[in-house]
């Protein structure tokens, strides 16, 4: 299943859509080699959820073969260090029986690309085959991730 993005950045919630609200970064290009990277709140899970995909088309993005991670309170702290600045990078790795995660979040200071590189990958331990979404960050999606993530930190916290 490919979903294209109808705009860029947040989706609300109504009564009529009771989905959790979303960050989105899509990144397509015109090479199809772009990506996207969500990051949801799940209070119920006491987590932040990442999905990336890979973009497939023109502005198409491969859902169905989505990488996903969830996030606690280390994860964010590690991330958000990096969004303010105090790091320059944040290598998160989840292990499973299934499957290996990373999500690599590095700030570059060379004015000719962009501050943000963000990573996802995930490595299937029964094919040993590995998959990466690739996406640049702007100063302006930075600010809103790392508002997005303090607010999520506050309410897993519940204060």
């Amino acid at each position: 299943m490919s979903e294209t993005p109808t705009s860029k950045g947040t989706r609300s919630s109504s009564k009529a859509d009771a989905r959790p609200l979303d960050y989105a970064i899509y990144k397509p290009n015109g090479k199809g080699t772009g990506g996207v990277v969500r990051f949801e709140l799940n209070r119920a899970k006491a987590a932040v959820f990442v999905d990336a995909a890979s973009q497939m088309g023109d502005k198409q993005f491969d859902w169905e073969n989505k990488l996903t991670m969830k996030w606690g309170l280390a994860d964010l702290g590690a991330v958000m260090a990096v969004l303010q600045g105090r790091e320059t990078q944040a290598k998160l790795f989840h292990q499973s029986e299934k499957a290996n995660s990373a999500f690599e979040l590095t700030h570059r200071d060379d004015p000719k690309r962009a501050p943000f590189w963000v990573s996802v990958s995930r490595q299937d331990e029964a094919a040993k085959s590995v998959k990466k979404v690739l996406i640049p960050m702007s100063h302006g999606e930075a600010v809103v991730l790392e508002t997005a993530l303090r607010t999520a930190v506050a309410r897993l916290l519940g204060w």
